[in-house]
């Protein structure tokens, strides 16, 4: 099944393509928060482009891709326009948008589904958290998906000073797995919307997944 079931054929998506060593994978938590990130320094590297008004109008969809070493390689040589982001061990590269139908061979050949990293070590706190719900069981790549999205959502509604204090810190990020109990009573310190997914590939529609918390100076 892909991520782009069902969708309008000219509709936007987001291709991030993530970095699945055969020989040392990172750990999950450390591919979900590079995805996230690639996602974001894409629009922020340059958020002129066209293409990024009409993407966020819509669902924010986003493509996270799994490619071996080999195959990263030829993405990023082949799209200079990527931005590489990279945490800890983790890399993704962060692409902007472009019709879901339309996408360029080299990309729609990389897989999709079933993408899983290990558990690996967790990521060190930071003032910014992406939260999970981990009751969903998500695979790496839907986890990375939601995770983006928490991130994206909490980026446009965030006020300047808050994503300059950010960015001029060096981006930092953690992710963070909750349970059902601690996901749902830490809503109430999300800095941006909570994410509820469209349901189209692993979980139920509507199922809320994921959200920011953020202790960053305010503008």
């Amino acid at each position: 099944m892909t991520d782009y079931a069902d969708r309008e054929p000219f509709e936007l998506v987001q291709p991030i393509i993530l970095l699945v060593d055969r020989e040392e994978p990172a750990g999950a938590d450390h591919g979900i928060a590079a995805v996230a990130l690639a996602s974001v320094q894409a629009f922020m590297r340059d958020p002129e482009n066209p293409a990024w008004p009409v993407w966020a109008a819509g669902a924010f969809a986003k493509s996270v891709r799994r490619a071996d070493a080999k195959m990263f390689a030829k993405v990023l040589a082949a799209h200079p326009e990527h931005v590489l982001s990279q945490v800890g061990g983790a890399s993704a590269a962060g692409l902007p948008p472009m019709p879901a139908q339309e996408l360029p061979k080299l990309l729609a050949k990389l897989q999709v589904s079933g993408t899983q990293l290990p558990e690996g070590d967790p990521l060190p706190d930071a003032p910014l958290r992406i939260m999970l719900n981990a009751s969903l069981k998500m695979s790496t790549g839907k986890s990375a998906a939601q995770a983006a999205h928490a991130l994206f959502a909490w980026l446009i509604e965030a006020g300047q000073g808050s994503v300059d204090a950010w960015a001029d810190a060096g981006f930092p990020l953690t992710v963070r797995q909750l349970d059902l109990t601690a996901f749902v009573a830490g809503q109430r310190s999300a800095s941006g919307p909570v994410i509820q997914d469209a349901g189209r590939t692993e979980i139920e529609p509507g199922s809320t997944t994921a959200y920011v918390v953020a202790v960053l100076p305010r503008s």
